[in-house]
């Protein structure tokens, strides 16, 4: 299968590399502006349309569907897009960006190669069987993620206050009934101590979320972690009202990272907002 892929180069000297993982439903030019912003702050990009997504499905009618081998050949896309990434740029530091089902990809993606990147950077994310109980608890044909954004303007409130989502083509509501079990499978994996004891206890952290609920197994491991909590956030965080604030804590917690890779010689880095 193809994998659609990009990569955006940075304005000026290269301090570090970052690949996102998008959500579901998304695509990866849905970060333009975050990605415009990263580049504009020394840093390079990579990112795929996801299997079943953007421009990796060859058309609307496979919006959704991973295919035959399911959520685990999505995160070897994702394996797969960092080795390029990591040949392509052997000097500077790479940090992954997950975001909802990208971040949930990333947590089997750090189980066997968190050796290959210097940090990772989880969005919207949380404790996938956590997420798989409430979809096989809820009622049937209840959006439940929605619930406590009432009155409903949309099905998609509990996404953002910005409207973008509904109206861009390429993005769409949810997974094929194959995909979504293929995805909730992985929770197993993700929550077992043995698999846990595989992620480097180095790896810098940064778990940024609209909520405290729902713990995530690789964050209790980790020694170096922190969390970044908005109560008052909808999940689509670098794409809602407070975009620009969050870009600038996504920045920051990045150059953290890179940082702590190089050693701080003391100097400070000029952020572009």
């Amino acid at each position: 299968m193809r994998i659609a892929c990009a990569r955006w180069d940075s304005r000026g000297p290269v301090r570090g590399v970052v690949q996102i993982a998008h959500g579901m439903g998304e695509h990866i030019a849905w970060y333009t502006e975050t990605i415009e912003f990263l580049v504009s702050n020394g840093l390079t990009v990579y990112g795929n349309d996801h299997r079943g997504h953007g421009h990796t499905a060859l058309s609307a009618a496979q919006f959704g569907d991973f295919g035959e081998a399911g959520f685990d050949l999505l995160v070897r896309d994702m394996t797969d897009l960092n080795h390029l990434a990591r040949r392509e740029n052997p000097d500077v530091p790479l940090i992954l960006l997950g975001h909802s089902t990208g971040s949930f990809a990333a947590q089997p993606f750090v189980l066997d190669n968190s050796a290959d990147i210097d940090g990772l950077v989880l969005s919207g994310s949380g404790a996938l069987d956590g997420l798989a109980h409430l979809a096989s608890s809820g009622p049937a044909g209840k959006n439940i993620l929605d619930a406590r954004f009432q009155p409903e303007r949309s099905p998609f409130d509990w996404l953002s206050r910005v409207d973008a989502f509904i109206s861009d083509p390429l993005c769409f509501a949810e997974l094929r009934p194959a995909a979504s079990a293929s995805f909730l499978r992985a929770a197993t994996r993700l929550c077992d101590p043995a698999n846990l004891r595989n992620v480097r206890d180095d790896l810098p952290i940064r778990n940024l979320k609209e909520s405290k609920h729902s713990s995530i197994a690789i964050t209790r491991w980790a020694s170096d972690i922190s969390h970044d909590f908005y109560a008052s956030g909808r999940h689509e965080m670098l794409n809602e009202i407070n975009r620009k604030e969050m870009r600038a804590l996504l920045l920051a917690s990045i150059t953290a990272v890179i940082e702590r890779q190089k050693g701080f010689d003391g100097s400070s880095d000029t952020m572009e907002l």
